[in-house]
């Protein structure tokens, strides 16, 4: 009888087969590890400073730590946020080094808004569907750009990404999802309503004959009030008008000429989507909001609510008067793309093999090619480097300007300054460290006093003051910005002498 060798199958342990039985939360980590480490070195690599609202809550926040109680009514003053001046109050803590530390807390906030999108699209649609969105996230410029400015949007947008996310992971959460859109409501009004809406419908009966205690309702509406209740607590004791917030961003709108019609304001939306998202991934997210409907008809309902919610929104308050501005859309267009994830990555989530399954795939790589050509004809990577790299010298540049050794003796001695309009104010402020506003002017603001008859900021101007005029790309960014500029703000007046210029800064005094 022929003898029989009983072998161990081999086993395949080829580094292809490694990497395949790795599952997808390991992949994850991996990912968010290589994503820190590439945020941290454009963070060092390519210095910026925060934006003109960003500045102000830090600048708010120093007065609190202070001891001073700030001053909203400042000349076109941006609207408080009550948890951006409690960050800035902790970002003071480190001095001149917590401008910095202030951007660093938005481009941590877009690193927790791509996590987010990953974990709501794995969560709703697989891990493919994530990785997509997480990828067109990343792929959006606008966005980063906004992270590397310091804009306190992309905060807002990373805390109502994550109040998706665990409201997905399990439906009525209650309140880890109530103080998540508290700290977004004290960024954005916006989030005020989403809370109300939760708040109705985790209080609206569960199903027939299950019944929840009212004491559980009225705790979840204690939470739903938060950030209202603190944003108006923090208007009465600073102005002592509770809707302090409210009016003045209306008046500021209407002044600056950002206002429009309801008409106008749902045009918006797609023009603003296309500008934030770009044409193609418009087209592929309403493609796949009825794929995600139709494949995950329960999961897709929390983000698809989200972000009716947040369109509808946008939409109230442009038309009751507030400003209506592209980067106010930036949430419903963040929780777009995971739509658009779904068509390029639903086909993930059909049996293998299957006909519908390869002809998915196909049209999806055609859908993703189409996208990569769009990007490649239009976006400019050195246009982005130079907006960034102009941000950084118009800082540094003020810096040099404002510290020189005759300006700054000139300064002790004669500490009003002038600028043209109200954009370099927060700087000036926190480079000379500076306790309000009542010594730093806007010569807009003086100009626009003298046409109604009050001539007092100009009577201080002519009694002695240290000029500062942008000069070169400058003055289009820093002088000449918005509707009410007049460029005969830019020209040095008689009785002035110059004494002190750089590539991007002149300095005048009359002392």
């Amino acid at each position: 009888m022929a003898s029989a060798t009983l072998s161990k199958p081999r086993q395949d342990t080829t580094p292809l087969r490694r990497l395949r039985v790795v599952d997808a939360s390991t992949w994850a980590k991996i990912g968010l590890a290589i994503l820190c480490a590439g945020a941290l070195f454009g963070y060092f690599a390519y210095p910026t400073y925060p934006t003109y609202d960003s500045f102000y809550a830090l600048l708010w926040g120093r007065d609190l730590l202070h001891l001073h109680l700030p001053d909203f009514r400042v000349y076109r003053g941006p609207t408080e946020h009550p948890l951006a001046i409690a960050f800035g109050m902790l970002c003071s803590i480190f001095g001149q080094g917590g401008a910095r530390l202030m951007v660093l807390g938005s481009i941590a906030s877009f690193v927790a808004v791509v996590a987010g999108i990953y974990r709501l699209g794995r969560l709703c649609f697989g891990p493919v569907a994530g990785l997509f969105a997480a990828l067109l996230v990343l792929s959006r410029f606008f966005v980063e750009n906004l992270a590397a400015q310091g804009y306190l949007d992309i905060s807002y947008v990373a805390l109502i990404v994550w109040a998706i996310v665990f409201e997905v992971e399990r439906p009525r959460r209650g309140a880890p999802v109530f103080v998540t859109l508290a700290a977004a409501g004290l960024l954005r009004p916006e989030a005020w309503v989403l809370s109300g809406v939760y708040w109705l419908w985790c209080a609206w009966p569960r199903r027939r004959g299950a019944s929840l205690d009212n004491s559980k309702r009225l705790q979840w509406l204690g939470l739903a009030l938060i950030a209202p209740v603190v944003w108006v607590c923090v208007d009465a004791i600073v102005t002592s008008n509770p809707l302090y917030s409210l009016s003045s961003t209306a008046g500021l709108a209407q002044e600056l000429e950002r206002t429009q019609g309801l008409s106008s304001v749902v045009a918006s939306v797609w023009t603003f989507g296309v500008r934030i998202d770009k044409l193609p991934v418009i087209l592929g997210a309403l493609v796949g909001v009825p794929i995600a409907v139709w494949l995950a008809p329960r999961r897709v309902l929390t983000p698809l609510a989200a972000l009716v919610l947040l369109i509808a929104v946008f939409v109230a308050e442009g038309a009751a008067g507030a400003s209506v501005i592209d980067r106010y859309l930036m949430g419903a267009s963040i929780v777009l793309l995971l739509f658009c994830a779904v068509a390029i990555g639903g086909w993930a989530m059909l049996q293998p093999g299957s006909a519908l399954r390869r002809v998915w795939m196909v049209g999806a790589a055609a859908l993703v090619l189409y996208g990569g050509v769009s990007v490649a004809t239009t976006l400019s990577l050195s246009n982005l480097r130079t907006t960034l790299a102009y941000h950084e010298d118009f800082h540094e540049g003020l810096v040099a300007a404002l510290s020189n050794p005759r300006v700054h003796a000139i300064l002790k001695r004669c500490p009003l300054v002038s600028l043209p309009d109200n954009k370099l104010i927060p700087d000036t402020r926190w480079i000379l460290d500076s306790v309000g506003q009542h010594d730093i002017v806007a010569r807009s603001q003086a100009r626009a006093d003298a046409k109604k008859g009050a001539h007092h900021l100009e009577d201080r101007l002519s009694k002695g003051s240290v000029a500062v005029y942008p000069l070169g790309s400058a003055v289009f960014f820093e002088a000449i910005v918005d509707v009410g500029d007049d460029p005969r703000d830019q020209v040095p007046q008689a009785g002035y002498r110059r004494i002190y210029t750089s590539h991007y800064y002149a300095v005048y005094d009359n002392c």
